[in-house]
């Protein structure tokens, strides 16, 4: 038998220790995400528990109308400020916004959203560092969907926001409360 070949003993432990692996892996990451079964609750805590339940088609007919909604937010050092939009499960939006400042704007943002049926209910799809974020979203329920927006810098920041979708209202949650706007149909 050649040396450089492995031995049974050593192939057993290979193919016990992947299996371990597969093991794991299936239990804190494919059973919460896929199957909505979080048994050690590392799932719910990565956000993870669930996701496959919400399914969205890839085309989604809309009886309603287009709504297009500019809003700016300014945020002293330090402050915050949230904004989401209300829609339906399948209603979509196109959004671009930006932190315009004086200097290089450090603003952490949190892309998520709230169940109707369970406001305590949140899903938080993107949470991360930066200026700008442009890109689409197709609601996965009925709920509110949107930013929370935090300056930590040290120069006053514009949170700078447009949005195209099937939405009728946004709500600006803050200090003073949350404030609910009606947005008017696009008119193009």
């Amino acid at each position: 038998m050649n040396s450089s070949s492995p031995r049974p003993k050593s192939l057993i432990e290979l193919a016990a220790g992947a299996l371990a692996a597969a093991t794991v892996a299936t239990v804190l990451f494919v059973l919460p995400a896929e199957f909505d079964i979080d048994p050690t609750g590392l799932g719910e805590a990565l956000g993870i528990k669930g996701m496959s339940g919400y399914q969205v088609g890839a085309l989604t007919a809309q009886s309603g109308g287009v709504y297009r909604d500019q809003s700016s937010f300014w945020l002293a050092p330090f402050e915050s400020v949230e904004f989401k939009y209300t829609l339906a499960e399948g209603q979509s939006m196109v959004f671009d916004w930006r932190a315009k400042s004086s200097a290089a704007a450090d603003v952490i943002y949190e892309m998520h959203s709230e169940v109707d049926a369970d406001p305590e209910q949140s899903v938080t799809f993107e949470l991360s560092r930066g200026e700008s974020q442009r890109g689409t979203f197709v609601a996965p329920f009925d709920g509110v969907h949107g930013w929370y927006w935090e300056n930590r810098g040290l120069e006053e920041v514009e949170i700078v926001l447009d949005a195209t979708g099937f939405f009728t209202h946004g709500t600006t949650y803050g200090p003073s409360g949350a404030f609910t706007k009606v947005i008017a149909e696009d008119a193009n």
